[in-house]
C-alpha cells in the first residue's frame, strides 16, 4: 500500500490534479458547444449546396467545402494552435489559459464536424426527401423535419467522436499554456519527472474519453427512431 499512499501524499495528484480536470472540461464544454453551434449550420449549407443537393450552388459550396473545411482539416493542431495566438490574442485578450485554447480548439474541430454533419445528411435516404418535396414542404422545410430527424443518430454520433477528439487537442494545448491535463503532464510528469502523475494523468484522459464514448452512444440510440 505504500504505493496508494505516495498517491495521495503527491502534490502534482491531491493540488494540482483536480483543477487541470476542470481546466480540461471546461475547454472541452465550450470548445463542443461552439463547434456543435458553427458545425451544424456549415454542415447543412455544405449538403444543400453541393450539386444535387436541395439548393445547388457550386461557387458557395467550393469556397467553403475546399477553402474553408478541407485547408482547415489539413493542417495540423499543434501548428494551427500557434498560427492562432495572434487571433487568439485579439479576441480573449490573452492567448494563455483554457479559455484562449477554446479559441484554436473551436476553429480545429468546427470543420471537421461539419463535414460529419454533410456525411450524416448525405445518408439520408432520397426516397424521403422527395416524398416530402412531393407533399409541397418547402426546403427549409424538408431539412428541419426532414433531414435533420433521419440524420440525428449520425450527428450524435458525430459529436461524440468529435469530443473525444477534443480530449486530445485540449492536452496539447496544455503545452503552450491552455492549461489542464496536458500541462499537468507536461509540467509534473516530464518537467519534474514524475511517473506517477504521467499515469495517473493518462487514466484520467482514459475515463474520460470512455465515458464519453458511452453516453455518446447512449444518446445516439435513445434518438434513434427509424
Amino acid at each position: 500500500m505504500d504505493w496508494l499512499n505516495s498517491l495521495f501524499e503527491n502534490p502534482g495528484i491531491t493540488n494540482a490534479l483536480p483543477e487541470a480536470l476542470l481546466e480540461t472540461l471546461q475547454m472541452i464544454v465550450i470548445s463542443g458547444i461552439a463547434t456543435v453551434v458553427i458545425g451544424v449550420p456549415l454542415g447543412i449549407v455544405l449538403h444543400v449546396t453541393a450539386p444535387g443537393g436541395l439548393a445547388p450552388m457550386r461557387p458557395l459550396n467550393a469556397v467553403l467545402s475546399g477553402i474553408v473545411v478541407n485547408i482547415t482539416r489539413s493542417i495540423p493542431y499543434a501548428i494551427l494552435m500557434l498560427a492562432l495566438i495572434p487571433f487568439t490574442r485579439f479576441i480573449v485578450g490573452t492567448s494563455i489559459g483554457p479559455i484562449a485554447a477554446c479559441v484554436s480548439l473551436t476553429i480545429a474541430t468546427a470543420p471537421f464536424f461539419a463535414r460529419l454533419v454533410e456525411t450524416s445528411l448525405r445518408d439520408v435516404q432520397g426516397g424521403k426527401i422527395d416524398a416530402a418535396l412531393v407533399m409541397g414542404s418547402s426546403r427549409r422545410q424538408v431539412v428541419r423535419k426532414v433531414m435533420l430527424p433521419e440524420a440525428m443518430p449520425s450527428i450524435v454520433a458525430g459529436i461524440t467522436t468529435t469530443l473525444v477528439m477534443l480530449v486530445g487537442y485540449s492536452a496539447m494545448a496544455g503545452l503552450i499554456g491552455g492549461g489542464g491535463l496536458g500541462r499537468l503532464a507536461y509540467n509534473y510528469g516530464y518537467q519534474r519527472y514524475d511517473v506517477a502523475v504521467m499515469i495517473v494523468t493518462i487514466a484520467v484522459m482514459v475515463i474520460l474519453v470512455q465515458l464519453i464514448q458511452v453516453l455518446g452512444d447512449w444518446l445516439s440510440r435513445r434518438v434513434d427512431h427509424r
